[in-house]
């Protein structure tokens, strides 16, 4: 059991995060697990990851709906993204809980930097505002679901930085709908690692609903500033980019002792 001290922590962790969600459609898991360990003082890596698992997804959900009303979901597309992702979250996720927590962490921060660079390189594109999913590009979306999945399951996030440059490369869709969609993925994937991981007891539920409690009013804000940013699609992609970058150096810093 947590201090109280350590729950008001865990409302405004929520509150930074659900406003990310809201803003980039990602990267609330990376500040999640970093914020519980670090911050709130979560004892375990796996218990910080299942407990962030369900609160990210909860917080995610609440923020699709501001992006929905918004009209920024592409929904067969982000239907079709997450229902193939379900199967490689599950997978994934499985795997995860046998591996060493800060390893994990550490390997997760690596692929961070790898997401940011291709994000930056791409920050430019505008992307095709009339972009469907269909049979001609079925294959290939499923195809990035699935494995945008895996990763989410492994890792124990909900994805988003990966799920959001997945939708853009596998649909063409610019990055206001990619990140509006990716929020689908993001509950559904969220939801999936967090089932895995309760049934080894690796969730702390009051402090999953403190944090959901802080991330839903951060949510709302972070949906209003998206909505005022997407004509800057350049702008929007870099702040995600730096984002990863500053997360990932500070979870690098903290768990490279794990390979020494």
């Amino acid at each position: 059991m947590l201090e109280p001290v350590q729950y008001l922590l865990g409302a405004g962790s929520g509150a930074l995060v659900g406003f990310v969600l809201g803003l980039v459609g990602g990267g609330g898991s990376i500040l999640a697990v970093p914020l519980m360990i670090y911050l709130v003082g979560v004892p375990s890596p796996h218990l910080a990851i299942g407990t962030s698992a369900f609160a990210v997804a909860a917080n995610a959900a609440l923020s699709l709906v501001s992006h929905a009303r918004a009209g920024a979901v592409r929904w067969r597309c982000a239907t079709m993204f997450a229902a193939a992702g379900i199967a490689g979250a599950l997978v994934g996720s499985t795997a995860g809980k046998a591996f060493d927590g800060q390893k994990l962490l550490f390997l997760f921060a690596l692929v961070m930097v790898v997401v940011g660079v291709a994000m930056l390189r791409d920050r430019k594109r505008e992307g095709d505002p009339g972009a469907q999913c269909g049979a001609q590009n079925a294959p290939k979306v499923l195809t990035y679901g699935l494995g945008t999945g895996a990763f989410s399951g492994f890792f124990g996030i909900g994805g988003g930085f990966l799920i959001v440059p997945g939708l853009i490369a596998s649909t063409g869709m610019p990055i206001i709908n990619a990140i509006g969609s990716s929020l689908v993925a993001v509950t559904a994937f969220g939801l999936t690692t967090a089932i895995n991981y309760a049934l080894s007891g690796l969730i702390d539920w009051p402090l999953a609903f403190v944090f959901i409690a802080g991330g839903a009013l951060g949510g709302v804000l972070g949906a209003r500033l998206a909505e005022r940013l997407s004509g800057a699609t350049g702008r929007l992609t870099t702040i995600f980019a730096v984002l990863i970058f500053a997360v990932a150096a500070y979870m690098l810093w903290k768990s490279a002792a794990a390979f020494a």
